[in-house]
């Protein structure tokens, strides 16, 4: 009789030992498929800010020059109220195949006017706009609503250069590209070189969380002798020619330094305001509004630096004053920046505060080359 031999299974320390294997190889396959889906995000990106670039230079050759950082109509009349003043991404809407959303905003009224402004034009201005959205950084969490809807938000600002002013109309002013009221910037005002400055910049939007500490919150600070001629006043005045950079670069480490410790120390000192935290989290939450933390940003400090922002804030409910904001991103070792000339580099967060200034700027004669940056 033939001996019937029953079939041998899988024991115990074999499965195991097979587990185990594909455990190794996901972890091992994990961080490349994260690596290539943030290479997929940061290209996105890029192509974001090109897409940005077209639009501006689109504006350009109808206009002949580029709009402005904050304008209150259609026609560019310059606002230096604070929550008047319509955002160059607004302007920009016609040119980057969002008319419908331009059609229905009313620029004859500024974009706060007392309330009315914000209710006429609440449907154009709540909405999500993909290519004010970096895919690398979170979106605005669903119980951030205004007006019924979540904030669109907005991860790209126009630059102001490298100053801590936002209005261009003062002397000195705005030394970048973007600026509230004054006149309106064109390709023969950047006599530095249009590759060589800085249109627009990206940065992280907050995580509107204001119990914790995240480092592109805005913090509030009481104390800005450095830039400011008029004690007691907040930097919408600021006229003392520290503003601008390199001139007032002596102020920018005591200032990111005094804003670390407001920042840490929960609003107390010189800290001003802002809740019990002494910050807000909220950057980047619209895009319709020419105001820093909102539309409007600087190159003051390098991408992700290691302090929060800080706004000269002295009694204003909002990002309604000077400051330091910038570029900032989830992007590992710096941050995008799209150039005048419409094309886009990647700037590292090791670059030298000089270079960054002398980028910021558009007509300061400085002289840099393309491997520096």
């Amino acid at each position: 009789m033939k001996r019937r031999m029953g079939s041998r299974g899988f024991t115990l320390i074999e499965l195991l030992v097979v587990i185990a294997i594909i455990a190794v190889l996901i972890a091992l396959l994990l961080p490349a498929v994260q690596a290539a889906r943030e290479a997929a995000r940061r290209s996105q990106c890029v192509n974001n800010l090109k897409q940005l670039g077209l639009a501006l230079h689109n504006y350009h050759s109808t206009n002949n020059v580029f709009p402005s950082g904050g304008s209150v109509t259609s026609n560019g009349v310059g606002s230096t109220s604070a929550w008047g003043a319509w955002s160059c991404q607004s302007m920009l809407l016609a040119f980057m195949e969002q008319t419908p959303i331009y059609n229905s905003l009313n620029f004859a009224w500024e974009t706060r006017s007392a309330g009315f402004g914000e209710q006429i034009n609440q449907t154009g201005m709540t909405m999500r706009i993909d290519t004010f959205l970096c895919p690398s950084s979170p979106t605005v969490p669903a119980n951030q609503t205004w007006y019924g809807r979540v904030f669109p938000g907005n991860n790209y600002f126009a630059s102001t250069g490298a100053t801590v002013c936002w209005r261009a109309d003062l002397t000195p002013g705005t030394n970048g590209v973007f600026g509230v009221a004054g006149a309106n910037v064109g390709i023969r005002d950047i006599t530095d070189g249009a590759s060589n400055t800085v249109a627009f910049g990206e940065w992280r939007t907050g995580d509107y969380d204001d119990t914790k500490n995240s480092i592109q919150d805005m913090v509030g600070d009481g104390n800005f002798g450095n830039f400011s001629s008029t004690a007691g006043r907040d930097m919408n005045d600021a006229t003392n020619g520290n503003t601008n950079m390199p001139k007032g670069g002596g102020g920018v480490a005591p200032t990111m330094n005094e804003g670390a410790l407001c920042w840490q120390s929960g609003g107390s000192g010189v800290c001003s305001g802002y809740g019990t935290r002494g910050q807000r989290s909220w950057v980047g939450r619209m895009w319709h509004v020419g105001l820093y933390g909102h539309s409007l940003g600087n190159t003051v400090v390098p991408p992700n630096s290691n302090f929060p922002y800080v706004q000269f804030w002295n009694g204003n409910s909002d990002f309604d004053s000077g400051g330091i904001i910038g570029l900032t991103s989830f992007h590992s070792g710096g941050a995008n920046v799209m150039l005048a000339d419409g094309s886009v580099r990647f700037l590292k967060s090791s670059l030298n505060y000089n270079t960054l200034w002398s980028l910021g700027s558009r007509s300061q004669g400085e002289v840099i080359s393309a491997d520096s940056f």
